[in-house]
């Protein structure tokens, strides 16, 4: 029998509240009335909904704020807003700020079920194999790892809206290949996706190349310039490194995202636009916005929901998978010129997996590519592997990065010793079993690896 839909529905009308409470679950689902934003905040925990259906005017919490708290916590729950005529300014606005629907009353039956199945559809992520035949989507992207299909299917969620996305992670984590996956399961994916680099155009030339420019402000022989932005009409501008713009910019990149327009260097007057930003970056924006670097009013724009990609060190499933990927991928890029490489010794994989990776993605791929090209045997070895390691381990790495390695290396070794007991190497480490078993998560280790017939 399939599991009912859970839905949290709040209304501070009692009449109305039990009105809808009633057609819902007449209609096959399991609804937890609540009669104020408070007491929704407080249900969800415990109730768990897959829906929140709330009135947009109440007292106290009205439905916005309930709005923004529930974001705050679980970004892709999808939210229905039920307005009165009087208030669909600002159920408008909520839709653009990330509410899945909004409902005029008095509420029609069947355009309230309809709006909830797909809502469902979407959260659940029925709709990636329904609509996005085959995946392709998202074929770029290789895993298998748990963490990076969560992140995937908020990824499709929020592609069937318009809402920004901030794409956070590690340099070489593959930023642009999820900000392309969005794009092409976007209702916009018949349309351009321009990536803009924020850290290779030069401040002076920043606006002028983002909005364009007319001739009296730049001697071309073109005379004037559409600008980035406008080049990537009807589709998604992609936003790389969002925290390096200029202040300036910044400024003009926000009037952009309020008001659909776009001024050019040296107009006299906007130009309408329509494109989707999703941004991403390597940095600490809140750090920057502390140290008046980057305006916080652009950032709660940009960052309606927020995307966070593992490193390749959090997903050492996908390794094997990326590396074959890899394999392939330069194999039929040299053609015959490496048809002898056909694949990885089993110590070789089992260094692969067990590196640390500093560099991501983008490093496994050199170093695939550099084995390749070097290998003379139909498989590449162990040593092959440590060689082209080696070239990495000059570079500096950044404190976070140096801790996570050296704790990762100080597991391995303490689990060897101990034959996977972790007593016995909570004990040498002289931490609580508790603590130890934290780490051992964070690093993605499991004492039984280590174990040869013995038991904790």
């Amino acid at each position: 029998m399939k599991e009912r839909a859970r839905i949290l529905l709040v209304d501070d009308d009692p009449s109305l509240l039990r009105v809808l409470a009633i057609r819902l679950e007449r209609a096959g689902y399991e609804v937890m009335p609540t009669d104020s934003g408070g007491q929704a905040l407080s249900a969800l925990p415990g109730f768990r909904p897959e829906l929140v259906i709330t009135d947009m005017r109440m007292d106290g919490m009205d439905g916005m704020m309930l709005f923004d708290a529930i974001r705050a916590t679980a970004p892709t729950l999808p939210v229905i807003a039920l307005t009165a005529h009087g208030t669909i300014p600002v159920a408008v606005e909520a839709t653009k700020r990330g509410i899945f629907a909004y409902l005029t009353k008095p509420i029609d039956k069947e355009t309230l079920i309809n709006t909830i199945e797909h809502a469902l559809r979407i959260f659940r992520g029925a709709d990636i194999h329904e609509t996005a035949s085959d995946a392709d989507w998202r074929q770029e992207i290789i895993s298998r790892s748990p963490a990076m299909e969560t992140i995937l299917r908020e990824a499709w969620r929020v592609s069937q809206t318009d809402v920004g996305v901030l794409i956070s992670g590690e340099s070489g984590t593959g930023k642009e290949l999820l900000a392309k996956a969005i794009h092409r399961a976007s209702r916009r994916k018949e349309a351009r996706m321009i990536s803009v680099n924020c850290t290779t155009i030069p401040d002076q030339l920043f606006e002028a190349e983002l909005f364009g420019y007319q001739k009296r402000e730049f001697a071309t022989e073109a005379g004037s310039s559409s600008g980035l932005a406008k080049e990537a009409e009807g589709g998604t501008l992609f936003l790389d490194e969002i925290g390096e713009i200029p202040l300036r910019a910044q400024a003009n990149l926000l009037q952009m995202l309020q008001s659909n327009e776009i001024r050019p260097v040296g107009a006299t007057s906007p130009v309408p636009i329509d494109v989707r930003v999703i941004s991403a970056t390597r940095l600490d924006i809140e750090a920057a916005i502390v140290a008046n670097e980057f305006r916080e009013d652009l950032y709660c724009r940009l960052n309606t929901v927020i995307l966070e990609l593992p490193t390749l060190a959090q997903r050492r499933e996908d390794i094997p998978l990326l590396a074959e990927h890899f394999l392939a991928m330069t194999k039929a890029e040299l053609d015959d010129s490496v048809a002898e490489v056909s694949g990885f010794s089993d110590t070789a994989m089992e260094l692969l997996i067990s590196a640390a990776w500093p560099g991501n993605i983008r490093q496994l791929r050199d170093v695939i590519r550099r084995c390749v090209v070097l290998g003379s045997t139909s498989l590449i070895s162990e040593s092959l592997i440590e060689r082209s390691l080696r070239q990495n381990e000059k570079a500096f790495l950044p404190f976070a990065r140096a801790r996570d390695q050296f704790e990762f290396d100080y597991l391995t070794r303490l689990l060897d010793m101990t034959d996977g007991n972790v007593a016995k190497a909570a004990r040498l480490a002289e931490r609580n079993r508790s603590e130890f078993y934290k780490l051992l998560k964070k690093h993605s280790l499991e004492p039984a690896m280590f174990r040869q017939g013995n038991t904790d």
